[in-house]
């Protein structure tokens, strides 16, 4: 088990991302403007498409899947860290359609914003670094 030292809370920040813009990019895009290295992130709203993840465990691959639908965003849960130096947002998503059935996985670039409000709070502590990780063929944690 790794673990960092405690952790405090710096600054939070509530967003309105914009229509027609990229869930995950513009996120990541505030997190760099605001030099946020440590973080994390949550958000609810509606998307226009959405495309999502699952990393499957014995091909060691990402398996996509493209929701070209309007859906709900029941919960977007993730964290800020580093990877090669730059701030990346981890971020896993629940979505619903319009018969309220759900739909989740890793939030991948290309799910489409039509309205969705933000929370990025950052926090204080030991940086994250994410790394190449032999076990899992995972960009994890390695500090």
């Amino acid at each position: 088990m790794m673990s960092t030292s405690p952790l405090t809370t710096g600054k939070s920040y509530l967003l309105r991302l914009e229509h027609d813009g990229g869930l995950i990019e513009q996120i990541t895009e505030f997190c760099k403007d605001k030099g946020i290295r440590l973080g994390r992130v949550e958000a609810i709203g509606a998307v226009k498409t959405a495309r999502i993840g699952y990393y499957n465990q014995t091909t060691r691959e990402y398996q996509f899947a493209q929701l070209d639908q309007p859906m709900e965003i029941l919960k977007l849960a993730g964290n800020v860290s580093l990877k090669d130096g730059t701030p990346m947002v981890h971020a896993h998503i629940t979505l619903a359609d319009e018969e309220g059935k759900a739909w989740g996985g890793h939030l991948a670039p290309g799910t489409v914003v039509f309205a969705c409000e933000c929370l990025v709070q950052e926090l204080n502590g030991d940086e994250l670094n994410r790394a190449f990780d032999e076990q899992t063929g995972l960009p994890l944690w390695k500090n």
